[in-house]
Formats: C-alpha cells, structure tokens, sequence
C-alpha cells in the first residue's frame, strides 16, 4: 500500500522558517518526481514547488521563488521543503505528492499519490 506522510508543519510568525517531509512508503519513488502543493481556506489546491527523481531539477511557483527551496533524499524515500521569510498568504493545508515523470511536473493530474497534508499557519 502506498502511503505518502507529511510533518513539520505548525504555526510559525511572519519571517520565520519551516521545514516540511514527506515519507514515501510502499513502493520505490527514486524514480518519480515528487511535489510539494498546498491549499488555503476557500481556495483551489495550487502548486508549489516540484522536484525530478534525480534531484537535479526544481520547479518553483513564482509565489514561493526564492524563499522555498525541494529537495529529496531518495535513500530514505523523502522529499523535504525548506520554507523561509514565511508570509501569512503562505497559511495552507500543505501536501506532497508523486508522480511518474522524468521532469518537473506542475498540474496536479499529473501526480499519482498524495499525503493527507500537514497545516501551517503563518501569523502576522
């Protein structure tokens, strides 16, 4: 059974940091990509930041470039997401995914698995 955990979330000021996981189980994913996506009250899930099977590529979403940094340690079947100088319209139920694909996929019917998500919350 496939399973993806997220964890690292909480509530954290304006400008301060966070680092997310996300633990893959049930199969290999050294050979997928895996994204980070996220979804705030009220609104449509959007995506992130995602990252290639090899790690060597990244995909940021032009709200988080610069700040958010992916990165993924395939021996341990783990994609992290270092989130710094943190806002509060980065306030979202947080959530990892993988997908089949060689590159950077963005659009969320490209992915395969989900997590249930970990909430952050940024205040003011």
């Amino acid at each position: 059974q496939v399973q993806l955990v997220e964890s690292g979330g909480g509530l954290v000021q304006a400008g301060g940091s966070l680092r997310l996981s996300c633990a893959a189980s049930g199969r290999t994913f050294s050979s997928d990509a895996m994204g980070w996506f996220r979804q705030a009250p009220g609104k449509e899930r959007e995506f992130v930041a995602s990252i290639s099977w090899s790690g060597r590529n990244t995909y940021y979403a032009d709200s988080v470039k610069g700040r958010f940094t992916i990165s993924r340690d395939n021996a341990k079947n783990t994609v992290y997401l270092v989130m710094n100088s943190l806002k509060p319209e980065d306030t979202a139920v947080y959530f990892c995914a993988t997908a089949t694909s060689y590159y950077t996929p963005s659009y969320q019917y490209e992915y395969d698995y989900w997590g249930q998500g970990t909430q952050v919350t940024v205040s003011s």
